[in-house]
């Protein structure tokens, strides 16, 4: 996610079209897939995959590093991840194939996408979710939107902001789909409400402290330079 001159372009363009539609509110979970933290319903659980969107630019192509290529390249991972570690090794294998990926400023737009996709989910934008996360996730979120306002419920959310965010893992699956893994602790103030008004769930005063692991991912072989989550897991 990425959410920006390192290959996902995704966040930038997101951030331009999207994010001043994104400013209310958030919401619950569903079955298999689980949106955002919802600080009104139990159960949270994980939803997996990612088929990439086509975008309009034409976009070069990433190329994977020649083996004789200086150490040079790897300097700003080596710095964010002690060499040798398996972590390190994880960010060394997205940049040989993609050689616009780097570890901070991705976490930046990860950063930007996560207060995104949360208020976007909270706001039951379906569009704007549709552009930031794979199928699996999507089709997740819009069924728990779906139930959400059949009950009647609106969900009123102030996003805080994001305490920590850290890259926990990275790998190369399938010969060329990079995933990058996160730990994000955020807060926010949300509380939901039913058809009368009143309040079934959450505090209006009160800060919420959200700790989530989500998982990017883009596929470096395609010229769709966009990284959209595939996985959300909660962290007790």
């Amino acid at each position: 996610m990425g959410f920006f001159d390192f290959g996902t372009i995704f966040f930038v363009i997101a951030a331009v079209v999207i994010f001043f539609q994104l400013r209310n509110v958030l919401g619950k979970r569903t079955g298999h897939e689980r949106p955002p933290f919802d600080p009104y319903t139990a159960g949270r659980k994980r939803d997996k995959d990612a088929p990439a969107t086509a975008n309009e630019n034409v976009v070069s192509l990433p190329r994977k590093r020649a083996a004789g290529e200086p150490e040079e390249a790897f300097k700003a991972i080596d710095a964010f991840a002690k060499p040798g570690s398996e972590l390190n090794n994880g960010l060394r294998a997205i940049r040989q194939t993609d050689e616009s990926f780097e570890p901070k400023p991705f976490v930046d737009g990860a950063k930007m996408a996560y207060e995104m996709i949360v208020m976007a989910y909270a706001d039951g934008d379906r569009k704007a979710l549709k552009n930031l996360l794979s199928r699996d996730v999507y089709d997740g979120f819009v069924a728990a939107i779906a139930e959400r306002e059949q009950r009647g419920e609106k969900v009123q959310s102030s996003f805080v902001g994001i305490n920590k965010a850290e890259i926990v893992s990275a790998e190369i699956k399938g010969g060329g789909e990079a995933h990058v893994t996160l730990r994000i602790v955020s807060e926010l103030i949300s509380v939901t409400r039913d058809k009368a008004g009143e309040v079934v769930d959450g505090d209006a005063e009160a800060i919420a402290e959200v700790k989530d692991v989500w998982t990017f991912a883009r596929d470096t072989r395609s010229r769709d330079p966009n990284w959209k989550l595939v996985a959300t897991e909660a962290e007790d």
